[in-house]
C-alpha cells in the first residue's frame, strides 16, 4: 500500500510539473517581443492560489506530519514557476493591467490567508483541517482548470461579430463590383458612340469635299 501511494505520488508529481512548466514557451515569448500582448494572467494567478493551499495542506500542520511530503515539494516548485510568470508579466504589461495584476494578487494573498488562519485555530486536529484545506484547495484547483474560459470569453463573443464582417464585407464587395462592371460598360459604351458620331462626321465631310457645293442640300 506505501509503494502504490509513494508511485501515485510521483506520476502526480510529474504529471503537475509539465501542468505548471506549460507557460514556460509562452512567457519566452513575452520576454523577446517584450509586450503581454493579448494574454490574460488570470490562469497564472489562480494557479498560484492553488499552489499555496496545497502547499499548506501537505504541511504538519494540516496533515499528520510529512504524510503528504510530495504535495509540499510539487507545489512549492509550483510557487516558484507561478510567480515567476506573474513577475514576467507584471514587468511587460501595461499600466492598467499592472493594476489588475496587483488586485488580483491581494485577492490571493487574502484568501490564502484566511484559509491558514481558520484551519490553524478554528480546527483543533488534522482531520478537520485536512478536510477544511482540501475543499478550498478543490474549489480553487476548479477555478484553475476553468480560468482559461475567461480567456476564451471575448473570442465566443467576438466570433458571431467578426462572422458578420465578413458576410457584410462579402455583401458590399459584389455589389461593388457590379457598380465597377457598370460603370466600366458605361464607358465602353460612350467610347462607341463618341467613335460612331466621329466616323459620321468625317463621312459627311468627306462627302461635301467629294461632291460640289449644294448637291448634298438637294
Amino acid at each position: 500500500m506505501g509503494c502504490m501511494h509513494l508511485i501515485a505520488g510521483i506520476l502526480g508529481n510529474a504529471t503537475s510539473l509539465l501542468l505548471y512548466a506549460a507557460p514556460i514557451l509562452t512567457f519566452r515569448r513575452v520576454i523577446r517581443k517584450r509586450s503581454t500582448e493579448e494574454f490574460s494572467c488570470v490562469p497564472y494567478v489562480v494557479a498560484l492560489l492553488n499552489c499555496l493551499l496545497y502547499t499548506w495542506y501537505g504541511l504538519p500542520v494540516v496533515s499528520v506530519e510529512w504524510e503528504n511530503f510530495p504535495v509540499v515539494t510539487i507545489n512549492g516548485l509550483g510557487i516558484l514557476l507561478e510567480s515567476s510568470f506573474i513577475i514576467i508579466y507584471f514587468v511587460f504589461a501595461a499600466p492598467r493591467t499592472k493594476m489588475m495584476v496587483i488586485l488580483m494578487l491581494a485577492a490571493v494573498l487574502l484568501v490564502f490567508g484566511a484559509t491558514a488562519c481558520v484551519s490553524s485555530f478554528k480546527f483543533s486536529n488534522h482531520h478537520h483541517r485536512k478536510m477544511f484545506v482540501g475543499s478550498v484547495g478543490l474549489v480553487a484547483s476548479v477555478c484553475m482548470y476553468g480560468s482559461p474560459l475567461v480567456v476564451m470569453a471575448p473570442n465566443l463573443v467576438g466570433s458571431p461579430l467578426g462572422l458578420m464582417q465578413l458576410i457584410l464585407y462579402c455583401m458590399y464587395k459584389k455589389n461593388d463590383r457590379k457598380n465597377v462592371q457598370g460603370s466600366k460598360l458605361d464607358v465602353e459604351k460612350g467610347a462607341q458612340l463618341q467613335a460612331v458620331n466621329g466616323e459620321g462626321d468625317c463621312n459627311a465631310g468627306d462627302m461635301k469635299y467629294k461632291y460640289p457645293p449644294g448637291v448634298l442640300e438637294k
